[in-house]
């Protein structure tokens, strides 16, 4: 029974920590005037989630504590990801863009090649924009070696990839049958995902301690007196 309302509290602080980090992006957002905040509002959201996947020993976060993870992340984030996000973004309004033509035209029989190979290219580079993020947060190292490494990682690790396909699929499913659960928790949902997956799957150096559940106080080691002297 203590085990049980452990992991129902637990549960309840991590959908705690998920709204106010989703609060934290609208606002920090808005704070940089959506552009130059919006891209450090999504590096603030993976960091902040990855910090919290790293702290074993307490995850029972509070709200001020997510909020001051993720407003240090921010500051610390607005010009890195801003050089990053762009252009990012662009290519992507890019990829979308041909898809659209090219589903909207008639091409004959090589359009439907084409749209099949965009499609793909469309599935690939979201995945490459999920992993990037979650690379770049945790390793302090040039956009073009956190690219190379990126697609790398999607390609050398399909079960991760797959993992964050699917969790995606399952939050737009969610999201579009309860329009409410976009509201509290908007982008915040997805990027937790995908760390998720990056976390359990991804075999990242940094990210290699594997432990999700919560830890009852009755498990923890006990601090002997030779532990306070040292």
């Amino acid at each position: 029974m203590k085990r049980f309302a452990v992991g129902y509290e637990f549960l309840c602080r991590i959908v705690m920590m998920v709204v106010v980090a989703n609060v934290a992006f609208l606002v920090h957002t808005l704070l940089g005037l959506v552009v130059a905040g919006f891209f450090p509002s999504i590096a603030a959201t993976y960091a902040t989630f990855r910090t919290w996947l790293l702290d074993v020993d307490d995850r029972s976060w509070s709200i001020s504590r997510t909020w001051r993870t993720f407003h240090q992340a921010w500051l610390e984030e607005l010009g890195p990801a801003n050089k990053f996000g762009w252009p990012q973004f662009l290519i992507w309004a890019l990829l979308i863009w041909e898809y659209w033509f090219v589903q909207n035209n008639d091409l004959g029989t090589t359009g439907f090649a084409v749209s099949g190979a965009l499609l793909l290219l469309n599935v690939l580079y979201g995945l490459f924009v999920f992993v990037s993020w979650g690379i770049h947060v945790n390793f302090a190292e040039k956009l073009t070696w956190v690219v190379k490494t990126s697609l790398s990682m999607v390609i050398a690790r399909p079960l991760c990839s797959l993992m964050i396909a699917l969790l995606f699929l399952i939050v737009v499913w969610a999201y579009y049958t309860w329009p409410g659960l976009m509201i509290a928790f908007g982008i915040a949902v997805p990027v937790f995902a995908a760390m998720m997956a990056i976390y359990s799957w991804g075999r990242l150096p940094g990210m290699d301690v594997h432990v999700l559940e919560p830890v009852l106080i009755d498990d923890m080691p006990k601090k002997t007196d030779a532990d306070s002297r040292s």
